[in-house]
C-alpha cells in the first residue's frame, strides 16, 4: 500500500494520543496497527525516530521498530541489516536527559535483538562499547543494552535455536572481561550521578551474572560485588531502590553457585561468598531496628536464595546450617510477609526429605521444623480486637490457605501427633487468648487428617472441649472448631461412640445464621464420606436436610458437597430403601427446575435460584456420587428416575439452547446419569440422539459431542445400536468441519476440536471396523491433519490421541480386529507423507515442548503401521521443508543434525526415545 508516508501516519498518532472522540481513536488504532505489519513501517518508523517530532511519535516509531524486528526480521533482504543496524546506533548516540525512558528501552531492546538475530554482526558488544561509551549521554542506554541483550537470549519471539544460542553464549562469554571492566568503570565514575550509575550497573551486572557469563574467581573480587555487599552492609544510609538493585544482584551471584552446591567446605570461594552474606545478618537487624520492612524482606530473599543455592550443603555439611538459622530468623519477623518469602524454600526441604526417606537426616531437621510451625503458629493469629470471621480474599486470608499447605507438607518432618501435642499444651494454658486458641486449632486441622485414628490420649479431649464450647466463645474459634472435626472424620469413624454428639453438635452449627453454617456443612460432607456405613441409621435426618438446604446460609458449592456427603450414605442403603429416598431427593432439586420452566423466565442469573445451573449441578452431584454395587441383570434404582427425568430434561435442552453454560451442565448431567445405569439407558439413546443432533447443527456447543462419546462408550458394542450411531457421527460432522474451515475456526473453537476427536477415538475404541469401512474416516484423517498444529494442549492431545488409537490397528501384533489392518495400511500409505511432514512442522514452530511426547507416541505408531522403506522418505521430505537458515543468516540445524534426527527416529525402540529426540531437535528452531 502506497499511501502510507510519514504525514499520515504522524496524523494518525496524533489522533490515537492526542484525540479526544473514542470512535476515532479506535479507527486510528486499528490502522496503525496494520500500518506496523507493513513493510513500509521500517522506513518511516525510521524516518520518524530521526525528525523527533513529539514523544508519542518516537515511543510509536521505537516500539514498531523493536516488533518489526522481532517478529519480522524476515522481511529485510540481508543487505539491509547493517544499514538497519548503523541507523539504530545513530539513534541511541542521539539519547540525551530529555529522552524518555520507555523510548530508551524500546530502542536498546531493539538493538539487542539485532544482535542477536544478525548472524553477520560478529562482535556486538566490543562494538557497541567503542561506539557508545566515550559519549557521557551514551552511557544509559549502552548499560540499557548490555542489561536487556542477555535477557532476550531466551526470547520466545526471537525463536533463535540452539545453535545460534550456543553462538551468542560463546560471543558473550568472550566479551564478559571486557564489560565486567566496562562496568566497574562505570560504578566509580565521579561525573555522572552515583546513585543512578550504580543502579545501572548493578541492574546490568546481575542479568550477566543470571547467564553465567563470569568465572567465579572474576565474581568475587570485583568492584560491583563489593559495591552490592557494602551498600547492603548500610541498610539506614542506601537508598531503597538501590537496596532492592543490589538484593539482586546478590540473589543472582548466589544462583551462579547452584553448579558449585556441595563445594561449600572444599572451595574457598564459594565459602567466602557465604560468609560474606551470612555476614548480613547484623544489616538484618538494623533494617527490623528502623522498622524498614521493604530491606528486611530483602535480605530475607538473599538468606533463602542462600539456602537454596547451598541445598545439597545443607543436607551434608552442619556448617550451611548457618543458612537455614538465618532463614528462620527471619520466619521469625513480626510481619507474616516476611515469612511469606521463604515458603518455597521449606516445600523444597520437604520435598527433599521426603524423596530422601532418611529418618536419621529427617531427624536433623526436626528442631528447625518445630521453630517453623510454632512461628507458623503466631503468624496465623487473628488481631484480638478483631470480631468476626476472617473475610475471604483479603491478604490475611490469603497468607493462611498458603500457611495450610505449608503445614501440610512439613508436618511428617516433625510428625502430625507430635505436632498436635505441641499445640494442645497451647490451649491447656488458661492464660491463653481466644486468637491464641483459635490458632492452635487452626494448626491442628491442617495436621489432623494424619493422626492415626486408634489415637487415645489427646484427641478425645480436644473433641469433648469442641462439643462442649457455648455461644459466647469467640466466633472464629468455633468456626476453626468445627473444621478440625471434619478432618477429624477418620479419627470420629473409629470412635463411632461420639458420633451422635458430633452430627448434634453440626447440625446446630448448619442452622446458625452466623457464619458458621458453611463450616458445619463442609465438616458434614466429610463425616459422611468417612462413616458411609455407620451413618445409615442417620439417612432420615440427612434427608430433611437435604429437603432444607436453601434455608442454612451456605452458597451452592457448599451445598452440593453436602448432597454429595448424603449420596455416598445412599449408595449403602439395602435396595428398598434406597430408590424412595433417591428418588426423594433428586425430586427437591427438579421440582424448582420445573417450575422454572413454567413461569417462561428466560434470563437466568447466574448462581442465583432462577438459574437452572443452580439445581442442574445439585442433581448432578447426586445421580454422580449414588453409585450402589448392583448387578448387570438387576434394575439399577436409578433408571427410573433417569427415564421419569427426561422429559424435563429435554425441555431444558430445548429452552436454553442458546446458552452454553446450561448446555454443558445440562450433558453433565446426562453423562453420569448414562455412566452410572450404563446399557439400562437405552430407552433415552434413540431419543437424546435425534435432540442433540439437531440442537448441534444449529448452536455448535462442543459438549453435544461428548454426550455423543458417551453414547458410543456404552452402546457401540452392541449390534443393533451401531447404525444409528454412525449416522450421529455423519450428522455432527457437517456442521463441525463448516465450524473448523472459518478463519481461525480451529484456534477459536478449541473446545470443539478435543471433543469431536474424543468423540472419534471412541468410535476406533468400539466400533473400529465399522468406522475404518465408512466413508467418513478420510475426511476425520484429513481434519485431523489440519488440527495437529493447534497449540492447545486438551485439543491437540485429543487429536494426537486419534491418530494413535487409528494406527494402533494397523499393527502386526493387532489380533482382535485383524480386518482393521489392511484399512490403516492403506491409510497410512496414502496419507503418512503428509502426517509426518504436518506433525514436524508443528512441532517445530506451533507446540509447545511438552506436548511432544504425545506427537512422538504417533510417529512411533506410524512406524509399526509402514515399512522403513516407507518412513524415511516421509521424514526426509518433512525435514527438508524446514528452513536451512533463519531470517538472521545463521544455520538452524546442520545436515549433521537432521541426519541425526532421522536416524534416531527411525532406529527408536520406544516413544520416549521419540519424544527426546523430538525435544532435542526442536530446540534447533526455538
Amino acid at each position: 500500500m502506497d499511501t502510507y508516508t510519514v504525514d499520515i501516519v504522524y496524523q494518525a498518532i496524533s489522533a490515537l494520543f492526542q484525540g479526544t472522540n473514542p470512535k476515532e481513536q479506535e479507527k486510528a488504532n486499528k490502522w496503525l496497527q496494520e500500518f506496523q505489519k507493513s513493510i513500509y513501517s521500517w522506513t518511516i518508523a525510521d524516518e520518524l525516530l530521526h525528525q523527533k517530532r513529539d514523544l508519542h511519535a518516537n515511543y510509536f516509531a521505537a516500539q514498531t521498530i523493536r516488533n518489526k524486528i522481532q517478529n519480522s526480521f524476515s522481511e529485510l533482504p540481508p543487505h539491509t541489516h547493517e544499514s538497519l543496524r548503523d541507523s539504530l546506533i545513530t539513534h541511541i548516540a542521539q539519547i540525551d536527559e530529555q529522552t524518555d525512558n520507555v523510548i530508551v528501552t524500546q530502542l536498546s531492546l531493539a538493538v539487542a535483538d539485532l544482535a542477536l538475530l544478525m548472524a553477520t554482526w560478529q562482535e556486538p558488544i566490543s562494538d557497541l562499547i567503542k561506539a557508545l561509551a566515550p559519549h557521557p549521554a551514551a552511557i544509559w542506554p549502552l548499560l540499557e543494552i548490555l542489561k536487556v541483550l542477555p535477557e532476550e537470549i531466551d526470547s520466545r519471539y526471537l525463536r533463535l535455536g540452539a545453535n545460534r544460542r550456543e553462538q551468542v553464549h560463546k560471543q558473550l562469554d568472550a566479551s564478559a572481561e571486557c564489560v565486567l571492566e566496562f562496568l566497574c568503570m562505570c560504578s566509580q565514575r565521579k561525573d555522572l550521578d552515583q546513585q543512578r550509575i550504580w543502579i545501572a550497573t548493578l541492574r546490568t551486572y546481575s542479568a550477566w551474572l543470571v547467564i553465567q557469563a563470569f568465572p567465579l574467581s572474576h565474581i568475587c573480587d570485583n568492584a560491583l560485588s563489593q559495591l552490592a555487599f557494602r551498600l547492603l552492609n548500610q541498610p539506614a544510609e542506601t537508598s531503597g531502590k538501590l537496596h532492592d538493585n543490589a538484593t539482586e544482584c546478590v540473589c543472582a551471584l548466589l544462583s551462579c553457585m547452584g553448579s558449585r552446591s556441595g563445594q561449600l567446605e572444599v572451595d574457598p570461594q564459594v565459602t567466602r561468598i557465604f560468609e560474606t552474606v551470612c555476614q548480613l545478618e547484623t544489616a538484618y537487624h538494623l533494617s527490623v531496628a528502623h522498622e524498614d520492612t521493604d530491606k528486611t524482606i530483602n535480605y530475607c530473599r538473599i538468606f533463602t536464595t542462600l539456602c537454596d543455592a547451598f541445598s545439597v550443603d545443607i543436607f551434608e555439611s552442619q556448617y550451611a546450617m548457618k543458612g537455614l538459622d538465618l532463614v528462620l530468623l527471619c520466619v521469625g519477623h513480626f510481619d507474616y510477609e516476611v515469612a511469606e518469602v521463604t515458603f518455597y524454600l521449606w516445600y523444597k526441604l520437604s520435598e527433599d526429605l521426603f524423596q530422601r526417606y532418611d529418618e536419621k537426616l529427617t531427624a536433623r531437621f526436626r528442631p528447625h521444623i518445630e521453630r517453623l510451625i510454632s512461628a507458623l503458629f503466631r503468624h496465623a493469629q487473628m488481631e484480638s480486637d478483631h470480631d468476626g470471621l476472617i473475610e475471604e480474599n483479603n491478604n490475611f486470608y490469603d497468607f493462611r490457605r498458603k500457611v495450610s499447605d505449608l503445614l501440610k507438607d512439613v508436618a511428617f518432618i516433625v510428625g502430625s501427633g507430635a505436632c498436635f501435642k505441641q499445640m494442645f499444651i497451647i490451649l491447656q494454658d488458661p492464660t491463653t487468648t481466644w486468637e491464641s486458641t483459635e490458632a492452635a486449632l487452626f494448626v491442628m486441622q491442617n495436621v489432623a487428617k494424619n493422626i492415626l485414628p486408634e489415637e487415645n490420649d489427646v484427641i478425645p479431649k480436644v473433641v469433648e472441649a469442641i462439643l462442649n464450647m457455648t455461644d459466647q466463645t469467640h466466633i472464629a474459634v468455633r468456626y476453626t472448631s468445627i473444621m478440625l472435626i471434619g478432618e477429624l472424620c477418620d479419627w470420629i469413624e473409629n470412635h463411632s461412640d461420639l458420633l451422635e454428639a458430633v452430627l448434634n453438635f453440626l447440625l446446630y452449627a448448619l442452622q446458625q445464621k452466623n457464619g458458621l453454617a458453611p463450616a458445619a456443612a463442609i465438616a458434614l460432607t466429610s463425616i459422611c464420606s468417612a462413616c458411609r456405613q455407620k451413618m445409615i441409621c442417620h439417612i432420615s435426618g440427612l434427608v430433611q436436610i437435604a429437603h432444607s438446604l436453601d434455608s442454612f446460609q451456605i452458597n451452592n458449592d457448599v451445598a452440593i458437597g453436602l448432597l454429595k456427603g448424603i449420596s455416598l450414605i445412599l449408595t449403602k442403603l439395602p435396595r428398598e430403601q434406597l430408590q424412595p429416598a433417591l428418588r426423594e431427593i433428586v425430586g427437591f432439586q427438579l421440582q424448582p427446575l420445573v417450575q422454572l420452566l413454567e413461569s417462561g423466565h428466560c434470563d437466568p442469573a447466574k448462581n442465583e435460584r432462577s438459574d437452572p445451573v443452580y439445581w442442574i449441578d445439585r442433581a448432578c452431584a447426586i445421580i454422580r456420587h449414588t453409585n450402589p454395587d448392583v448387578p448387570d441383570n438387576v434394575e439399577h434404582p436409578t433408571v427410573a428416575i433417569l427415564n421419569d427425568a427426561w422429559p424435563l430434561i429435554s425441555r431444558v435442552l430445548e429452552k436454553y439452547q442458546s446458552e452454553s453454560r446450561i448446555m454443558e451442565r445440562t450433558c453433565r448431567l446426562i453423562r453420569y446419569g448414562i455412566r452410572m445405569v450404563r446399557k439400562q439407558a437405552v430407552m433415552l439413546v434413540e431419543p437424546l440422539i435425534k435432540q442433540i443432533v439437531v440442537l448441534y447443527a444449529v448452536q455448535h456447543h462442543s459438549c453435544f459431542l461428548y454426550v455423543g462419546s458417551i453414547l458410543v462408550d456404552e452402546f457401540a458394542k452392541s449390534n443393533e445400536c451401531i447404525t444409528g450411531l454412525l449416522e450421529m457421527l455423519q450428522a455432527f460432522i457437517e456442521p463441525t468441519f463448516a465450524l473448523l474451515q472459518l478463519e481461525n475456526g480451529l484456534r477459536n473453537n478449541p473446545d470443539t476440536v478435543d471433543d469431536f476427536f474424543r468423540l472419534a477415538s471412541r468410535y476406533l475404541d468400539c466400533c473400529p471396523l465399522q468406522l475404518l469401512q465408512s466413508t467418513l474416516i478420510t475426511p476425520i484423517f484429513q481434519c485431523a491433519l489440519i488440527a495437529c498444529s493447534l497449540d492447545h494442549r486438551e485439543a491437540n492431545s485429543s487429536v494426537m490421541k486419534f491418530f494413535i488409537n487409528l494406527l494402533t490397528w494397523g499393527r502386526s501384533s493387532n489380533h482382535r480386529h485383524s480386518e482393521c489392518r489392511p484399512l490403516v495400511i492403506e491409510l497410512a500409505t496414502q496419507h503418512g507423507g503428509a502426517l509426518v511432514m504436518n506433525l514436524i512442522q508443528a512441532s517445530v514452530f506451533q507446540l509447545h515442548s511438552y506436548m511432544l511426547a504425545d506427537v512422538a507416541e504417533v510417529l512411533n505408531e506410524l512406524k509399526h503401521v509402514v515399512t522403513q522403506a516407507q518412513m524415511q522418505p516421509f521424514l526426509a521430505h518433512a525435514l527438508d521443508s524446514l528452513p536451512k537458515k533463519n531470517s538472521g543468516g545463521y544455520v538452524t540445524a546442520t545436515q549433521q543434525q537432521l541426519d541425526e534426527f532421522s536416524n534416531t527416529v527411525l532406529r527408536a525402540d520406544t516413544t520416549k526415545a521419540v519424544a527426546q529426540a523430538l525435544k532435542t531437535f526442536t530446540r534447533l528452531y526455538r
